[in-house]
């Protein structure tokens, strides 16, 4: 099988990784953006800047130039994955409008809303409908961490689509002896899963910073993923997505792992550090900061209740403290466990 892997960030290359190293033998081409990266990448036969330590294997080659060129030779019995932001995806979806190939994106989260306008923003089978609905294209989710994938650790994934034949590739490009890839056809729930458990991460990485226990860490995490299926449901979703490894299983890595960039902004902030400060501490994007505030704007538009959500917003935007938050947290008026 031949494999496109496009954008070489930390999870783009783990995958590739991943991929090249599959008892298949896929041809599995990785490109790069920067033709700096690419030339370092050459050079070492690994990616120093994002996933030092992960050797490449000699079945993976590299690319560079113009990507809208190398996607435009993808045929039908191949698969192309774009591994960039959500920031990115709608520029790189709309050069693929008549890609014969089936598409996969790895990015959680919702597109951010331009200021002021009224608008809101959407997850990326919605960007997909918009600039290329022909498209045979779906979504590579699940708990999972680059590091981990690409040390070949056991992982299990996600692969979601209403079309079959997406969910087909990429159970064969990814299925293997250290990854496991299960089918979905709920997309909806598999993507608000992935974008809503990065915006509570950042909420229980301020739990952890300010100590506040064990005990707020549960609750916070068990009303979070309340807080996700009630989005999840009101855009479409299948109570059921939530329960699984998109759902609950990303939501406890990305809440309590030591890998996770959302979760250290949390415990950045908790610090005293700046919004600006925690995230340029990274190196990596937090998708949580990015799509955050749109997660809250749908939420309020579909008249979905969503506490924690809106005291993440409020702790990015500076309208609160990290103790205000929580104090607001507490002081909600007592409800129903399933309410």
């Amino acid at each position: 099988m031949k494999i496109i892997v496009c954008g070489a960030g930390a999870w783009g290359t783990a995958v590739a990784i991943s991929a090249a190293a599959h008892p298949d033998r896929h041809a599995v081409t990785l490109w790069a953006r920067s033709s700096a990266q690419l030339q370092a990448m050459q050079a070492a036969r690994c990616n120093a800047r994002y996933l030092p330590g992960a050797p490449f294997p000699a079945a993976l080659q590299l690319a560079g130039g113009d990507a809208e060129e190398l996607l435009a030779r993808a045929q039908a019995s191949d698969l192309v994955v774009l591994a960039a932001p959500m920031a990115a995806l709608r520029g790189l979806l709309s050069t693929l409008g008549s890609c014969r190939a089936p598409v996969a994106w790895l990015c959680k989260g919702f597109e951010a809303s331009p200021p002021n306008s009224g608008l809101f923003g959407l997850l990326g089978h919605e960007i997909r409908a918009q600039v290329a609905p022909d498209l045979i294209a779906g979504v590579l989710s699940g708990p999972s961490f680059a590091q981990e994938v690409a040390a070949a650790r056991p992982t299990a994934l996600v692969a979601a689509s209403e079309h079959a034949a997406v969910r087909d590739a990429l159970v064969q490009a990814f299925h293997g002896p250290s990854v496991r890839v299960y089918a979905n056809d709920d997309i909806v729930g598999v993507e608000v899963g992935g974008a809503v458990k990065n915006v509570l991460a950042i909420a229980t990485g301020l739990c952890d910073g300010l100590a506040l226990g064990l005990n707020a860490r549960a609750a916070l995490i068990t009303r979070g993923l309340a807080e996700m299926t009630r989005l999840g449901l009101a855009l479409g979703a299948r109570v059921d997505t939530f329960m699984g490894l998109s759902g609950l299983g990303d939501l406890v890595l990305t809440a309590t792992g030591d890998l996770s960039r959302n979760r250290r902004v949390g415990l950045l902030l908790a610090e005293g550090r700046t919004l600006d400060e925690a995230v340029a501490s990274l190196g990596h994007v937090a998708e949580g900061v990015y799509c955050a505030r749109t997660v809250v704007q749908r939420a309020r538009l579909l008249g979905v209740e969503m506490p924690i959500s809106e005291g993440v917003v409020s702790l990015l935007d500076g309208s609160r403290t990290p103790a205000q938050v929580v104090a607001a947290l507490m002081e909600r008026d007592p409800a129903v466990e399933g309410a």
